[in-house]
């Protein structure tokens, strides 16, 4: 069972929360849930998006496959994912990717930049995680990155919008990217699938 939840927080909550970056909104979103994970190697079970403010409201987006606590600061509006939910043939997406290659000759992974190059990265990985995208829907909407301390050692993330819409080809792959997440950095807010169906 999957669950899907909007975490609202007022500027007070965020103030509360002390929500300055990445980290801290990741600390925020994971002590919802407890840790079952086995070993410290395993998927969390946690994927979630920061929407931004409206309103005065800023809105996380959170997909589970646990429910949550209710929390101590903000309101959590959580429901189940509906049956069938993951079976149709086309969506509308968005998603926040983390877009890197690894370096032949040094083995790290390095940030992509620029918008073509992202796009033409994402349409080429696209048919691993079960899916194509339509590349005439496709826009890298945002290139952002973040920098913040964990283990006090400074972390820098690049990070992307995508959005557009997909065909399913592999509904196994398709599944598992939903509800695993994709790319790194998703303890940072990367690699939410989000999806709407489209009917034609």
């Amino acid at each position: 069972m999957m669950y899907v939840s909007h975490y609202l927080l007022s500027l007070h909550d965020c103030r509360a929360l002390r929500l300055s970056d990445s980290y801290s909104l990741h600390r925020a979103v994971y002590d919802l849930f407890p840790d079952v994970r086995c070993g410290a190697g395993g998927p969390s079970g946690i994927l979630f998006a920061d929407k931004g403010g409206k309103n005065g409201m800023r809105r996380i987006l959170v997909l589970s496959d646990r429910a949550a606590k209710e929390p101590e600061h903000g309101r959590l509006e959580s429901r189940e994912l509906p049956d069938g939910f993951l079976d149709f043939e086309n969506y509308r997406f968005e998603i926040i990717l983390n877009p890197v290659r690894k370096d032949r000759a040094s083995g790290k992974r390095k940030p992509l930049r620029g918008r073509e190059a992202v796009e033409r990265w994402f349409l080429e990985k696209a048919p691993l995680w079960g899916f194509l995208p339509r590349p005439e829907t496709v826009q890298v909407a945002d290139i952002t990155v973040d920098v913040f301390p964990k283990d006090n050692k400074p972390i820098t993330l690049s990070k992307a919008r995508i959005t557009g819409t997909l065909t399913v080809k592999d509904r196994g792959l398709f599944v598992r990217s939903f509800t695993r997440g994709i790319g790194h950095g998703k303890a940072f807010g990367c690699g939410l699938l989000q999806l709407a169906p489209l009917i034609f």
